[in-house]
């Protein structure tokens, strides 16, 4: 068939796939031209199934499966029993993976693959031309065959969880139930193919699920795998106990940091490459009952710099926002507890302020994501170059705008201030949970009332809520108490919306987070307020008839929009 005739049965193949999907009831007519037009409008650089999928018209598997009936042959949803893993060598490793194939059974000379384009024929000619056989295909999600293709073809970055534990003896790791006098024998062990596995596979796993960190943790008799995914932790593997110390080895080994010392605290990082991009880990072990806990920071270096546009602000709050963060001096701060996202925030403000003109320098502990055209410098305690010591020093460095990662004590409070008085735009966190609680606790920290009111510009509080999944997000009509609840914060509200649990987010009904925000403008009743030392109660009553919105009242606008949940809401604002 010649590329022409491909083109022409090509373009047949799209509007077949539109009116399926409308004959099935997938999609409205209307949202067939739309998407048509968004095609067009692209110069046909996307499939109309790319475009359709991303304006959440139709899911993948939708969309897949329409697609395999237009072209008259069989679609189905993968998993690992499906497949025999043998006849994956008929094929070369790189065909496979780069072109998200993957061979199922042979019988006889016929070769069933399983193919994410059943409309390339060029693709099915060449894996006939490979394989010498005869080829049927079979339609399937390219999620369903990379995930069973990473039970089959392990990499330096994928490994086989089930062939680890059956490389393990018992007797390999004897020396655990030794007193551990002999290190060259640990990290001898440290370094065994087994325990290498283990880690890497815990590592690639945590990236390729989100995961924000890895709790690696040891208990009576038993060690247990955790994963942080979009706020809470999920637990994933149970390696044996015996293996526990040499995966703490192991994973100080690759950090650098001491594996003698097993009876204090220990900090250190890794620099990993996974799927041909840097991530950050961040190693700290803390010794307890029955063996040191381990804890992995994850830092994706893809995802971490967020335009101010993505992180959630509704438009009144980002117009405010910004205005707020290109004031001429100043303090302006993001409060919340850890974890909230007060770093990814800053950030993103840093990212888009920094130009050839402006000095721009942060004080961090630890430097999380680097970023360009910005001065960045880690504290180190055991050296002396604390918070308040480097933001005394960056001071004769000629800065035009500071961010300190936290206001932690009455000394760099201070400084803040006076930088702030002197004429520079300062950017710090705290950990309050409101945005008025963070003007009493400046006060608490030493600072005159009269000077928290000359230098703060603005407060933002903020959390992180989980997003519903977009792939089995549905309607539900609210109880009485629930609607009351919204309409008192967003207005009217007759439905609103959840996720049933899919395999896409592994039945939690959630994927991914979201930014809610409470913003504060001090105006000049509430700095007058603080001047005269007000307290937090009274300084709440002026800041509500501003008609400031809360944190609450923000998180119940993004439930009615769809985009959370109120039980979401309700969980992560406690006030």
């Amino acid at each position: 068939m010649s590329p022409q005739q491909h083109g022409s049965q090509h373009k047949t193949a799209r509007i077949q796939l539109g009116d399926t999907l409308v004959e099935r009831g997938v999609i409205s007519m209307a949202q067939l031209k739309e998407a048509l037009e968004e095609q067009k409008r692209r110069g046909h650089h996307k499939l109309l199934g790319e475009v359709l999928i991303e304006l959440n018209f139709a899911s993948q598997e939708q969309v897949m499966e329409s697609l395999a009936e237009c072209y008259g042959v069989p679609f189905a949803r993968l998993n690992a029993r499906m497949a025999d893993p043998r006849i994956t060598e008929v094929l070369p490793r790189d065909f496979i993976e780069s072109h998200c194939v993957l061979p199922l059974f042979k019988i006889d000379n016929s070769l069933t693959v399983a193919v994410s384009e059943p409309a390339n024929l060029f693709l099915v000619e060449e894996i006939e031309r490979l394989s010498g056989c005869t080829v049927q295909v079979v339609a399937a999600i390219p999620g369903d065959i990379r995930t069973t293709l990473q039970a089959y073809l392990p990499s330096a970055n994928v490994f086989v969880i089930d062939e680890i534990y059956e490389d393990v003896e018992v007797s390999d790791f004897s020396i655990v139930e030794q007193e551990m006098t002999d290190l060259g024998n640990l990290e001898q062990m440290a370094g065994q193919s087994p325990v290498v596995k283990l880690v890497n596979f815990l590592i690639y796993q945590a990236v390729q699920d989100r995961a924000s960190d890895i709790h690696i943790e040891p208990e009576d008799h038993s060690c247990r795998a955790r994963y942080r995914v979009d706020g809470r932790l999920v637990q994933k593997l149970n390696p044996p106990h015996q293996m526990h110390p040499a995966i703490v080895s192991r994973i100080k080994i690759m950090a650098h940091m001491d594996i003698s010392e097993r009876r204090l605290p220990q900090d250190g990082d890794i620099h990993v490459m996974i799927d041909g991009r840097p991530i950050d880990l961040r190693i700290s072990t803390l010794p307890g009952k029955f063996g040191e806990k381990v804890v992995i920071r994850i830092i994706d270096n893809r995802s971490a710099i967020v335009p101010m546009e993505k992180i959630g602000f509704g438009p009144d709050i980002l117009e405010e926002w910004k205005r707020v963060v290109t004031s001429s001096n100043g303090v302006v701060l993001v409060t919340g507890p850890t974890g909230s996202g007060k770093s990814t925030t800053l950030y993103s403000v840093l990212s888009q302020l920094a130009t050839d003109e402006l000095n721009i320098s942060t004080v961090e502990n630890p430097v999380e994501v680097n970023i360009p055209g910005i001065n960045q410098f880690q504290v180190n305690d055991k050296t002396g170059f604390t918070f308040s010591s480097a933001l005394r020093s960056l001071l004769r460095q000629d800065p035009d705008i500071l961010m300190v990662g936290e206001i932690r004590d009455a000394e760099t409070a201070t400084i803040a201030t006076q930088a702030a008085l002197t004429g520079h735009v300062v950017f710090s966190t705290l950990h309050t949970n409101d945005s008025v609680s963070a003007v009493t606790r400046l006060v608490n920290m030493g600072i005159e009332p009269y000077l928290v009111a000359a230098v703060l510009r603005g407060i933002l509080a903020q959390r992180l809520v989980r997003k519903i999944c977009p792939h089995c997000k549905e309607f539900y009509q609210p109880d009485d108490r629930t609607v009351e609840t919204i309409e008192a914060a967003a207005g009217e509200c007759k439905e609103l919306f959840r996720g049933a649990g899919c395999s896409r987010c592994l039945g939690k009904g959630y994927a991914g987070r979201l930014g809610i925000f409470e913003l504060l403008l001090p105006n000049d009743q509430m700095l007058e307020g603080v001047g005269r030392g007000l307290n937090l109660h009274e300084l709440r009553e002026i800041a509500a008839k501003t008609g400031y919105r809360t944190l609450r009242d923000d998180g119940f606008i993004k439930a009615k929009m769809g985009l959370t949940t109120v039980e979401e809401v309700m969980r992560v604002c406690t006030m």
